[in-house]
């Protein structure tokens, strides 16, 4: 669900404790990179990362309905996710505000699986690498600082367009893959749970 101000219609964590505490309420959909799910999910929730998730929204849009909630680790990417639904013909889905943090601090039930740095956090030490050893080098070689400049260029267009080059590239990599995501899996699952 869209509200007026073109935002996705957020549910809060206690809200979706309240929908989810008998085992039963809304699909949710986790759209985190497969090692991100595997470190923590929501029991119950179904991973299909958001680069996954667009490329087979016409196939998913069968097995979904208004009764979905989105989920990531802030919100960002499912709203993402909800944009990418709603422009293939499916309204009315709703966001976890806060996403994985917010269900978190509020004590929602959880699955854990082996430990792996989140998305945002990877993101966060490729960047301040890049600047630190850009930075350090710029004192010998005239122009390397450039470089730090370019990264903080990225950085802010990430936090105004609300996407992340340097994210969607770490997501790729085998360790935030974890095992692939096999959509006819998916959508079994999404069968078995209607």
């Amino acid at each position: 669900m869209t509200t007026a101000a073109g935002t996705p219609a957020g549910l809060d964590a206690a809200a979706l404790r309240e929908l989810t505490k008998d085992r039963k309420g809304p699909r949710l959909l986790d759209v985190r990179t497969p090692g991100e799910f595997h470190t923590v999910h929501i029991p119950g929730a179904c991973n299909v990362p958001l680069d996954t998730l667009r490329e087979h929204r016409a196939e998913l849009l069968h097995h979904l309905d208004e009764d979905t909630v989105l989920i990531c680790r802030s919100g960002a990417r499912a709203a993402q996710a909800e944009q990418a639904l709603s422009d293939a013909g499916l309204p009315n889905l709703r966001v976890l505000q806060g996403g994985m943090v917010a269900w978190e601090a509020a004590g929602g039930p959880v699955t854990r699986g082996s430990a792996r740095w989140e998305l945002e956090r990877q993101v966060r030490l490729v960047a301040g690498s890049i600047v630190l050893v850009s930075g350090l080098a710029g004192l010998a070689v005239p122009g390397v600082g450039l470089v730090a400049i370019a990264v903080g260029a990225g950085l802010t267009f990430a936090a105004v367009t609300n996407t992340c080059a340097m994210g969607m590239l770490l997501a790729k990599l085998p360790y935030n893959r974890g095992p692939r995501t096999d959509i006819n899996a998916v959508i079994a699952t999404l069968r078995s749970r209607s």
